[in-house]
């Protein structure tokens, strides 16, 4: 006997076809960047106090002069930050002078990202 999918008998029934996949963590990180390092307006000095939405569990003051709250400071909004807040928090020499460290703490493909999208200089 022949079984008929027009009427949802047989193997294919109760089956689902795959939706579209939903998109990686890190998948957004470029759409996420500045479209340039010249855009990184944030303070090279003082003290930065992030909002909520990026540091929302734990610490949200840090002491820029102090090279190990920046890097904490820094990977924060690389993960979890959008573009204006990257824009507003981020300096852009002091970004350059941590990343070689910084980039350590990235995923792969969101440090790729980074990389091919923001600092390309410091790819190689």
């Amino acid at each position: 006997m022949a079984t008929s999918h027009a009427t949802g008998f047989g193997r294919a029934a109760g089956r689902r076809q795959p939706g579209p996949r939903p998109p990686l963590r890190w998948s957004d990180c470029a759409r996420r960047l500045p479209s340039s390092l010249d855009e990184l307006s944030g303070p090279a000095a003082g003290t930065v106090v992030l909002p909520l939405h990026v540091a929302w569990s734990g610490r949200r003051e840090y002491d820029v002069s102090d090279e190990r709250q920046r890097m904490v400071l820094y990977a924060l909004p690389l993960a979890e930050a959008q573009r204006e807040d990257l824009q507003r928090f981020l300096h852009r020499e002091s970004l350059v002078s941590v990343w070689p460290r910084l980039r350590q703490l990235r995923g792969p493909h969101a440090r790729r990202a980074l990389e091919q999208e923001l600092i390309p200089a410091l790819a190689q």
